[in-house]
């Protein structure tokens, strides 16, 4: 198999959250192998940071921020990618919330923000973005799952439910698109090490839960998710759409 099938070079990526953890690891993957990432985040400041940091090592990168909540301000951003920097041809929805409470406790706007940011968005910025790829007749696009598309716990009710409609979007948008050439798949990442999860790995409770309960018997790394991004967001992957697959040190086969 030719390695041509996973260069990116030429191609435009956006990513919402990007500016650091997961999102910023897989753009940073992508602009390695080739593709200008375009990252999107509402930290405006660490989105220009990020993307600087990244230009200063050679890669491509440049920011477009934007509230991924605002059918408006969406649509809006997808219009200027297209006019100023150029086609969307891959789009990651990454941006999510995790807001902890009980269910029998919890408040209505609790719940609504959640499924806003982690379901309707994803929703939303796939239809702007599917307006320009379906004429294109060409286009690649990666929803975040996460193990609670698998299961969940406790407290992450909202969570849980707008991870586990993750997977039902991704089949149903594939239904839909596939026809168009564009192939929408999710990944669906395990415990990884990242900055806002540093302190659930630094509680030794925590962190020996994870390691028993994962066989790889570690957390992930973020790089760890660029091989499967690559291969999603290339024309490797050209007849795969509307899958989930786990990154997850074995977690999912763990009963």
């Amino acid at each position: 198999m030719s390695i041509q099938l996973f260069d990116l070079t030429g191609k435009n990526v956006l990513i919402t959250g990007s500016a650091r953890g997961l999102g910023l690891a897989i753009g940073t993957g992508l602009a390695e192998a080739g593709a200008q990432f375009i990252i999107s985040d509402v930290n405006a400041e660490g989105a220009e940071k990020s993307a600087a940091e990244l230009r200063a090592r050679g890669l491509k990168a440049t920011t477009c921020n934007f509230d991924v909540t605002s059918d408006e301000a969406v649509k809006n951003a997808i219009d200027k990618i297209e006019k100023e920097i150029g086609t969307l041809d891959i789009l990651v929805n990454n941006a999510g919330v995790n807001l902890r409470g009980a269910l029998e406790e919890m408040e209505l706007a609790t719940w609504q923000k959640v499924i806003d940011i982690n379901l309707t968005a994803v929703w939303r910025v796939s239809k702007f973005a599917a307006q320009k790829m379906i004429p294109r007749k060409r286009g690649k696009i990666i929803n975040i799952a996460s193990l609670m598309t698998f299961g969940g716990r406790p407290t992450t009710g909202p969570y849980t439910a707008t991870k586990t409609a993750i997977a039902g979007l991704t089949r149903a948008m594939t239904v839909e698109w596939a026809q168009h050439n564009i192939q929408i798949n999710a990944i669906g990442p395990g415990y990884f090490l990242t900055d806002m999860t540093k302190p659930l790995a630094d509680n030794p409770e925590f962190d020996g839960w994870v390691k028993m309960r994962t066989p790889a018997k570690r957390w992930g790394l973020p790089k760890e998710l660029v091989g499967l991004a690559i291969f999603y967001a290339s024309s490797a992957s050209d007849f795969v759409t509307g899958q989930v697959c786990y990154v997850d040190g074995g977690w999912t086969s763990n009963l």
